[in-house]
């Protein structure tokens, strides 16, 4: 039996995280300031952020975790400057203050995000970066203060790329209730290619990367995706088809445009998260293929495919919507 802990299990990959040692049958601390968003692992879950120093080191030592997986973050993107993002930065140096005292430990994962480089942007390497966001700049921060441990820590690299499955929010959460709802509107005419990661395959790959021949995976960033990458369209419509949902608009680009400048303008004077905005709509219109060679290299198959994975996810959209009423 292992020792793992997940420090953000409260999050959407936490949760599934901690779910997965859970079942089987590994003790498992859920690290988080937030309480679970899965009600069976309210025994697990100890309240204490990552800003604080002393808490977290205590835990840690009480613990002595042999796997530990950093997923806490602030990973909105309302925040301006870099100190908006403490969690990021000072949070990952306090991780690290109190994990270079273990002595059992075999293996950490660090979430960083495939947003320390704009969408679309093919780094050359690690250490090519190009964030457009203070929450791109506050992972890359991250990223540094990770690449300093050189090999004081077993470490593991991991971004994120656009993720989605059960236990989700914003933004994919409201995409899926958008299709449901037969709101989604998507640009005629046009493919986009994006690497998606359906989240249980997602830690399928974690658990592979934490139990990997430190040969093979110490030192080095790995992108966290599904190796195939999804056209957008063609995902919307698996979404549809799961759901019996109306049939998906397809709109003039233009249309959008104008509709994305109304939704600027509506954040502008205080609505936090309108259907549209500038910003979303380059997202959904930019194609970003990452590199996921390295990943599969390592962890071979993946358990879900993407028929399977929307399945699943609808069913679970649907449960909690019966279970809210």
């Amino acid at each position: 039996m292992l020792r793992v802990m997940v420090i953000g299990g409260s999050g959407f990959i936490g949760t599934n995280l901690v779910e997965r040692y859970r079942s089987h049958g590994h003790h498992v601390v859920n690290v988080d300031s937030k309480p679970p968003r899965n009600i069976a692992h309210a025994s697990l879950w100890r309240q204490i952020s990552v800003l604080d120093q002393i808490s977290l080191t205590d835990i840690i030592q009480t613990v002595s975790p042999h796997l530990v997986f950093h997923m806490a973050a602030r990973t909105d993107l309302d925040g301006r400057r870099l100190e908006d993002y403490a969690a990021n930065v000072d949070g990952v140096r306090n991780v690290i203050a109190a994990l270079t005292k273990l002595s059992d430990l075999r293996r950490v994962v660090f979430a960083s995000s495939m947003l320390v480089c704009r969408l679309g942007y093919q780094p050359r390497d690690d250490n090519d970066y190009n964030p457009t966001t203070a929450y791109g700049a506050s992972k890359v921060e991250g990223e540094r203060l990770v690449r300093l441990l050189v090999n004081r820590l077993p470490w593991v690299m991991v971004r994120p790329t656009s993720l989605w499955g059960p236990w989700f929010d914003i933004p994919y959460r409201r995409f899926f209730d958008a299709v449901r709802a037969g709101w989604y509107m998507h640009p005629k005419g046009l493919s986009v290619r994006r690497s998606y990661g359906f989240v249980l395959n997602s830690v399928a790959q974690l658990s592979c990367l934490a139990n990997a021949d430190s040969s093979q995976v110490c030192g080095r960033t790995f992108y966290l995706a599904d190796y195939q990458p999804v056209e957008l369209r063609a995902w919307a419509e698996s979404i549809r088809r799961a759901f019996r949902a109306p049939a998906i608009k397809d709109v003039p680009i233009r249309v959008l445009r104008w509709a994305a400048k109304a939704g600027d303008v509506l954040r502008a004077v205080g609505l936090k998260n309108p259907p549209l905005t500038s910003f979303r709509l380059r997202n959904l219109t930019t194609e970003a293929v990452m590199d996921t060679a390295p990943l599969e290299a390592v962890c071979g198959e993946t358990p879900y495919d993407t028929k399977r994975g929307v399945e699943l996810t609808v069913d679970w959209i649907n449960k909690s919507r019966r279970d809210k009423f």
